[in-house]
């Protein structure tokens, strides 16, 4: 299953196979093993039922928000990596702020569009590729709240440093033109939540440590 550029997916994080967020993005290419989702300002939050989740609130660290606010960012998705490469966008002129590489489960496709995980690690490259690795101390502390195990802790710290050292010796797996997309026509507004969209089943596997990521 592929989507046609322009159609619109739903992007779940999901745990312990329960969603609690959802948000619709534009397709912009997908060939199935490449897939580039756009997320346009003002795509709606969508939360799953309950207080129970893996966090000091027992909400979604987004709990609260509505919509994305800010200028959309485009995210490059290829198949069974244990990351996306996201880049921003600043401002009405769309001033290049660099790339964001979000550590999280490997995505799954499903009948509405994609499920995942944050992984709290992140690294954010800028235009000139220095590399800054970001929420290093919240990975043991999602580990103790149950979001993920301590072997998968372990995992992301692994693969964080990997990352990073790929990306300074220049092993940079993306195309960089990316940096100068545009959103055209087909990627205008942000299209509602489908109705539905919570019991959507999912097969989404949250472990790097089950996935060969470490």
């Amino acid at each position: 299953m592929t989507w046609a550029p322009g159609e619109v997916v739903v992007r779940r994080e999901v745990w312990d196979g329960r969603p609690w967020l959802a948000t619709t993005l534009h397709v912009v290419h997908d060939d199935g093993d490449l897939l580039v989702l756009y997320q346009p300002e003002g795509s709606p939050f969508g939360f799953g039922a309950g207080d129970d989740w893996p966090t000091a609130t027992g909400r979604h660290p987004y709990h609260g928000r509505t919509a994305w606010v800010g200028a959309g960012p485009l995210g490059i998705h290829r198949a069974g990596d244990p990351f996306a490469v996201w880049a921003y966008w600043q401002g009405p002129d769309r001033r290049f702020l660099g790339w964001y590489v979000n550590i999280q489960a490997p995505y799954r496709r499903t009948t509405i569009g994609i499920d995942s995980l944050d992984l709290e690690l992140d690294l954010l490259v800028s235009p000139a590729y220095d590399v800054v690795v970001k929420d290093e101390e919240h990975v043991e502390a999602s580990a103790a709240l149950g979001r993920f195990s301590s072997e998968t802790a372990v995992a992301i710290h692994a693969l964080g440093a990997d990352l990073r050292a790929r990306i300074e010796a220049g092993d940079r797996w993306w195309d960089e033109s990316w940096a100068a997309w545009a959103p055209g026509a087909t990627h205008l507004g942000a299209p509602p939540l489908p109705p539905g969209w919570a019991d959507v089943p999912t097969e989404l596997v949250t472990d790097l440590a089950l996935v060969g990521a470490a």
